[in-house]
């Protein structure tokens, strides 16, 4: 698959993970909640600084949809995916690169000179995780980027598209770009509703892009955000993926989406049909080291599978798969050699 002939496009916010366990002080220090994501207040910015003096921090390569993609690429041929975003000119991004170029990954970074890479203060207690997030460069990506040479060459060719919703919070012109691109060329785009906050505080931005999803990953508790910020008046999760997957489209293909609830059963609604659920392979809590990143494991892996031909049955049995190893190691991390999951 050399040149241009990419199978996967994602776009998100590139950031480098600092993470800390037995956090418990951190969150009551700064206003943190468990098992929840948020960009850093101005009160919150000392974080970082704060858990690299009190804790032993292990860096990980980072970003949701980087990791989504990264999985994805890990169920793929060699060269099948590209990533869209902005990074500094520091080490931080050095190290984003080499995470990407061990996993096959290729970096289409656009480069701010004047800010520092993004990071996000991963603060784990038990098997919850929270986020609190520096966005930095990420939040600098102009549209012109996807103008270059590189960009536009894994653009036009690309067979599917992903993007965080994380990238809403600044990107909106730049994501409709690639919305507009997948539905001209009759190609899919998904997109991840990433955090509750963005359907509550970003509500405009995903209702632009929301017709042009063919494919919507989620939580419960973004799920729920979701019809919360719709005045949808219920909170349960098969009539608000259905909601979801009935919104207003332009695309010519049924909208999928996909719920998950930790260990609990996935749930898939389809524009048009009953909603299902998927059982969640059983994992002892004592294999479980670190949730951070499982969702985008899960998204990765549904994805990868997806562009290989699998059904959205099967796609969601690899995202399982997928999800599990990454919670069994620190970080989304995956397992070299390749693990065999489809």
């Amino acid at each position: 698959m050399a040149g241009g002939n990419f199978e996967l496009v994602a776009m998100g916010n590139p950031l480098l993970d600092m993470q800390i366990r037995n956090g418990e002080k951190v969150l009551e220090k700064y206003g943190l909640n468990a098992n929840d994501a948020v960009l850093a207040t101005p009160e919150q910015l000392s974080i970082y600084q704060h858990i690299v003096d009190n804790y032993e921090v292990t860096y990980v390569a980072g970003g949701a949809a980087q990791n989504a993609a990264r999985c994805a690429q890990y169920v793929l041929p060699e060269k099948s995916t590209a990533y869209l975003g902005c990074v500094g000119s520091d080490a931080l991004a050095d190290q984003l690169r080499a995470a990407n170029d061990k996993e096959g990954l290729r970096s289409i970074y656009q480069v701010d000179k004047e800010t520092p890479t993004g990071s996000c203060a991963v603060v784990i207690t038990g098997h919850d995780r929270s986020l609190c997030t520096n966005l930095g460069a990420a939040e600098k990506f102009n549209k012109s980027h996807l103008e270059t040479p590189e960009a536009k060459e894994v653009i036009s060719n690309a067979k599917f598209f992903y993007l965080g919703g994380f990238f809403l919070t600044h990107g909106i012109e730049s994501a409709m770009i690639l919305a507009k691109e997948a539905n001209s060329r009759n190609v899919p785009f998904a997109m991840n509703l990433s955090a509750p906050f963005i359907p509550q505080f970003f509500k405009a931005q995903v209702d632009e892009i929301l017709p042009y999803a063919d494919i919507i990953f989620g939580n419960e508790s973004e799920a729920e955000a979701w019809a919360e910020s719709q005045s949808l008046g219920s909170k349960d999760l098969t009539t608000i993926a259905q909601a979801i997957a009935d919104y207003k489209s332009v695309s010519s293909r049924p909208r999928q989406v996909i719920i998950t609830q930790g260990s609990q059963p996935t749930i898939l609604a389809v524009a048009g049909k009953e909603v299902a659920v998927h059982e969640t392979p059983k994992i002892n809590p004592a294999d479980i080291v670190d949730t951070n990143g499982a969702g985008d494991a899960f998204a990765g892996g549904v994805m990868g599978a997806l562009i290989a031909g699998k059904t959205i049955e099967q796609a969601i049995d690899v995202g399982h798969k997928l999800g599990g190893m990454c919670i069994g190691q620190v970080g989304p991390i995956l397992k070299f050699p390749k693990v065999q999951v489809m």
